[in-house]
């Protein structure tokens, strides 16, 4: 493909090694995703499509990220190269997106569409001539029973499953782990290739000084704060672990719907002093509360992956997670953290972490394991393995780059 990329156009001396440095020019990508990072029940998937988009930027594409709108937010916006170009509430948001796409479907290359549950049916509104890349995170079909009416979910789950499996079974589908990888296959029969593609991770900054975060030990959760997340499992650590640990203090960062009942639930533990909700904090602070903790833990029994535990282990912090699906990727048992198996209690698993961790040898061990596992996973990676996807798929297709850089015959620069 970049054999035929360069041939399109002649180009000046001085592009000539700026453009052969990169593998995607002039490619015009659409990337469909149900959020966007900067609304605020963003969480790993958007972080995972936006590092993707910018990645895409770097490679001489061009990205249109198609997704939700929040009140008070603009419908189109650039940021970081990328054009933002937001949509509808939760649910119109899948009857306008695939009308915009259809309006525009001989204006990409390359269609991104980004399967929350719920896919964009991409496959049905783009040309022949489009590749299109089903991106799928994780089955979603138990969490389409714990958020809705049973009829509804079963709908769900009939989009999810037989719909989306015939509608997207000539797309390579791309997703995060081997364990998402195992229940495409075999909870919802997906008939496509499978390409697994791990989230990144952010580089590691300088750790503020977290000598003023509560706790001996503190314990913290990270992470949005909505049902499925189970952060009241973590709070109520408080309460089961007083006899052991009379000091420990949780901490949690994140921001979402849930974060008044879990104050609620604090206060009726008697706690409210030994829980922190932090709320949404820049970097530097987020890296405070992680990087003075003892031990990161998350209750969700849905993940595709677990950005979070990548984000603590690559400050030397060991997770305890739920053994399923995902988690059990992210997490080393024994290595980088601890899982909770069939037949185990989060708060016993949390009490043994504690106490190997206590033992400054164990623990020091554990943080340079967890810093060693963090150190293989880079949004660097994961935008090169999606770029080498595009240009095969962009190579069977046939390929060659527009004379005219994104500039349409009625004149349009952008296909707004």
């Amino acid at each position: 493909m970049p054999g035929k990329i360069a041939s399109s156009r002649p180009r000046l001396a001085a592009e000539t090694a700026v453009v052969d440095a990169q593998r995607l020019p002039g490619v015009r990508v659409a990337v469909l995703n149900f959020r966007e990072p900067g609304q605020t029940a963003a969480g790993g998937a958007e972080e995972y499509a936006w590092q993707v988009s910018r990645h895409l930027i770097g490679q001489g594409a061009s990205v249109w990220f198609a997704t939700g709108r929040e009140h008070g937010q603009h419908r189109a916006e650039r940021r970081d190269g990328i054009e933002l170009r937001r949509m509808g509430n939760r649910f119109t948001i899948y009857l306008l997106i695939p009308l915009w796409l259809l309006l525009r479907r001989r204006r990409f290359d390359v269609v991104i569409d980004c399967m929350n549950g719920i896919p964009f049916f991409a496959p049905l509104v783009t040309g022949r001539r489009t590749s299109v890349i089903s991106l799928v995170h994780h089955v979603h079909d138990r969490q389409f029973y714990a958020f809705f009416p049973r009829w509804l979910a079963r709908i769900g789950c009939f989009i999810e499953g037989p719909v989306a499996r015939l509608l997207y079974r000539r797309c390579v589908t791309v997703t995060v782990s081997e364990s998402s990888r195992s229940e495409l296959r075999g909870r919802l029969r997906w008939l496509a290739p499978i390409q697994v593609i791990p989230n990144g991770n952010p580089a590691v900054r300088p750790v503020p000084d977290g000598s003023d975060v509560a706790g001996d030990p503190a314990v913290v959760y990270l992470g949005r704060l909505v049902g499925h997340k189970r952060v009241e499992r973590v709070i109520d650590l408080v309460a089961q672990l007083d006899g052991s640990w009379p000091g420990l203090h949780v901490h949690v960062v994140g921001r979402g719907q849930e974060q008044d009942r879990l104050a609620a639930r604090a206060r009726e533990l008697g706690a409210a002093g030994r829980v922190h909700l932090h709320g949404y904090l820049s970097d530097a602070g987020k890296n405070a509360v992680l990087g003075a903790a003892r031990l990161n833990v998350t209750a969700s029994e849905f993940e595709g992956w677990g950005l979070t535990v990548i984000e603590a282990a690559a400050l030397g912090i060991p997770t305890v997670a739920y053994d399923v699906g995902g988690l059990r990727d992210s997490v080393r048992h024994g290595v980088t953290g601890w899982l909770v198996r069939d037949g185990e209690h989060l708060v016993d698993v949390v009490g043994h972490a504690l106490r190997e961790l206590a033992d400054p040898v164990r623990r020091a061990e554990v943080q340079q394991a967890c810093q060693t596992w963090a150190a293989e996973f880079t949004w660097g990676r994961t935008g090169a393995s999606m770029t080498g996807l595009i240009a095969a798929e962009l190579d069977r297709l046939g390929y060659a780059a527009p004379v005219r850089p994104l500039c349409l015959a009625n004149g349009e620069t952008d296909p707004t």
